[in-house]
């Protein structure tokens, strides 16, 4: 075997161990005679599964019991159009932040759905950063206030949440469970799997339930938070391996421990970014430091030719997929969770040699 260390924003890296679980009950699930794949989603083992994956997740959040978990599809994407369908009366305005790629993209859909007050805007601001929470603008009577908790593109992260007297919306897709957070102080959490949660496919949705009734009439069934609560998400046939998939990483997460993985991957990230102030120059962050993610570290190098060797070279020496974002340039490195310590003493050593034969 000759695993490289996968820096990739996602689909992102698994733990070796739930990957060879998986390898092994692929062809047949132990006790089903089949693959996981292949039985339905309506028998005793896959509700099992459902069952036990959203048990982990409110074991491991300390979700409230009431607040549904939901298991849906459609990425993060499909959510910028659900969360302003169902909490968005006529009316009504949100409050949104932009951060960034994703906090934008966010605002864009709401847009199409009803009214929307930016309440703080820094998603043009360089170096990136997230809003501070004395500088929000929130409306009376907003129906809802929507953050992203980490832009993944920018490399920038809320390290403390604002309070609300709205419900509070937050897009967590890049790190959700990678640190410990308090549910009850949001009405509805957000993420697509291909971070912390396993490969992509499902969807998570932590909502109050009191909230997802006030949906409008006019909403198609299957974008109704409310039709998937009632049907313990088995309106339509779910994502079934990547439920699957999702609940052996809950059970990984169990083993190491939150609060574990949260001091590491603080402890991973401040690795790099050691090595970045250190530098003299050669390497910058691009995110305020007060703002700098966990999960995605970004940075530039003094010229793009530069940055282009330094990616080649560092997957040529089994740094893999360390190009920034298309639309932004330079490096990322993300480092979930499942990402080893070892990948991220090799990119520093990495960085410290590049240097010095070219700086």
């Amino acid at each position: 075997m000759s695993r490289v260390y996968n820096f990739s924003a996602g689909p992102a890296v698994l733990p070796l161990e739930v990957l060879q679980q998986a390898q092994n009950e692929m062809v047949e699930y132990p006790g089903l005679g089949m693959s996981i794949m292949e039985t339905s989603h309506r028998g005793k083992v896959y509700a099992a599964l459902q069952a036990e994956a959203e048990a982990n997740l409110r074991e491991l959040m300390g979700i409230p019991a009431d607040y549904a978990v939901l298991f849906l599809q459609g990425g993060a994407s499909l959510q910028f159009g659900m969360v302003p369908m169902n909490l968005l009366l006529p009316g009504q305005v949100a409050d949104y932040t932009n951060s960034g790629a994703w906090g934008e993209k966010a605002i864009e859909d709401a847009r199409r759905i009803g009214q929307v007050h930016v309440a703080a805007d820094c998603g043009a601001d360089i170096p990136t950063r997230v809003p501070r929470i004395a500088e929000l603008q929130l409306s009376d009577n907003a129906a809802y206030v929507h953050i992203t908790s980490n832009e993944t593109i920018s490399g920038a992260q809320w390290k403390e949440f604002p309070r609300t007297e709205a419900p509070l919306v937050a897009d967590m897709s890049s790190d959700i469970l990678s640190r410990p957070i308090e549910v009850r102080d949001f009405g509805l959490i957000y993420a697509g799997a291909q971070k912390n949660l396993g490969p992509s496919g499902v969807t998570i949705v932590i909502i109050r339930k009191d909230i997802a009734e006030r949906v409008p009439a006019s909403v198609p069934v299957m974008l109704k938070y409310r039709t998937h609560i009632k049907s313990d998400s088995l309106y339509n046939t779910p994502p079934c391996f990547s439920v699957y998939m999702l609940n052996l990483i809950t059970r990984w997460v169990k083993e190491q421990g939150v609060d574990k993985l949260f001091a590491q991957n603080r402890a991973k990230a401040a690795l790099i970014y050691d090595a970045i102030d250190k530098s003299g120059g050669f390497y910058r962050g691009t995110a305020l430091p007060e703002c700098r993610s966990d999960m995605n570290v970004t940075f530039r190098l003094p010229t793009e030719e530069l940055e282009s060797s330094f990616a080649s070279e560092a997957a040529a020496a089994d740094l893999k997929n360390l190009k920034g974002h298309r639309s932004v340039g330079g490096i990322r490195a993300s480092i979930y969770n499942a990402f080893p310590v070892a990948g991220v003493e090799a990119l520093v050593a990495f960085m410290q040699d590049f240097q010095t034969r070219n700086g």
